[in-house]
């Protein structure tokens, strides 16, 4: 059996509802590939990447960080947005340092997850990082952000994430690829 995937749709109308400095909410009429016509309210996202950064004995670089979406502190992978015209690797390397003083080497792109595809055009970069205890540079904060990291044995980062303690999507995902694909 063949599995048509990537077909468009063809927007009819679209009217932008809001626009923000990392979302923009528009509502759109659309004809689907399958010839329907139907309405939806879409958020447009800046494309981000997320870092499974690790030093060479296994140590998971994470976050420990406010959110608001849920209301609380959750532990995720350091993440953040890609810059207009930014390359993905830099933008890693550059969120990396940013929010964590870590300093990546030998980055490699994994997969590119999108989080609910019902209603947003989010893309995520998962990214494997090697990072050194040794290899520390200043943090640089957004103004409105604070961010505890800290390493952990990825044992129990893989724990953290089967007990559910750890449900950031980009986290799982980027933990799961790694076990599936890349873990020698």
């Amino acid at each position: 059996m063949t599995v048509k995937i990537g077909r468009q749709g063809n927007i009819l109308a679209e009217k932008v509802l809001y626009v923000g400095p990392i979302f923009s909410l528009v509502q759109q009429k659309i004809k689907t590939p399958d010839d329907l016509t139907i309405q939806r309210d879409v958020v447009q996202h800046r494309p981000a990447v997320a870092m499974l950064a690790m030093t060479s004995d296994q140590q998971v670089l994470i976050n420990v960080e406010y959110r608001a979406g849920t209301n609380s502190e959750n532990i995720a992978l350091p993440a953040g947005l890609i810059n207009p015209g930014e390359d993905v690797l830099a933008a890693a390397k550059r969120e990396l340092q940013e929010e964590t003083g870590y300093v990546a080497t030998n980055l490699r792109e994994m997969t590119t997850v999108t989080s609910s595809e019902g209603f947003t055009d989010e893309k995520v970069t998962l990214i494997l990082a090697d990072i050194s205890r040794e290899m520390l540079a200043a943090k640089h904060f957004d103004q409105d952000e604070f961010v505890n990291s800290q390493l952990m044995p990825f044992t129990k980062v893989k724990e953290l994430v089967q007990q559910g303690v750890i449900h950031s999507a980009q986290t799982v995902s980027a933990i799961g690829y790694y076990l599936a694909f890349m873990q020698k």
